[in-house]
């Protein structure tokens, strides 16, 4: 059963090993999309260089999971389904995505409540982005 506290004040961020533990998972979860077959195209959607993405990736999820607030500091606001709006985001780019955090949230050294409350808090945001892409391409 998840821990009530997950999702309350930083819970999730200290759940999550802070700033140090969301670069693992963000290294872990680009890891995957980079080799697995089913991820080559949401990877052709990103840049060469995942630099940037991966900082960026690991900025969002800090404020997200409710520490700092790394990526409004470092870059501004951000509304994920409107940024994610140009790219062709279908049911199957939601699953590689999510199949991709899931392995890499697997590998992680969380607890497996948090693993779990954590996927399961990340299929929000990822069928959202699904559902403007959807309503924008009819």
């Amino acid at each position: 059963m998840p821990n009530p506290s997950y999702g309350t004040l930083d819970a999730s961020y200290q759940a999550a090993g802070q700033l140090a533990g969301i670069t693992a998972l963000v290294d872990a979860f680009y890891g995957y999309m980079e080799t697995l077959p089913e991820a080559a195209k949401i990877r052709a959607m990103h840049p060469q260089d995942l630099a940037e993405s991966r900082r960026k990736l690991s900025y969002f999820l800090s404020g997200w999971l409710g520490g700092p607030k790394l990526y409004a500091e470092h870059y501004g606001g951000i509304r994920i389904p409107l940024f994610h709006k140009p790219f062709p985001i279908g049911d199957a780019e939601r699953d590689a995505w999510l199949l991709c955090m899931q392995k890499a949230i697997a590998e992680q050294p969380y607890t497996d409540d948090f693993k779990e409350y954590l996927l399961t808090q990340l299929r929000v945001p990822a069928e959202r982005i699904r559902q403007v892409n959807v309503t924008q391409q009819r």
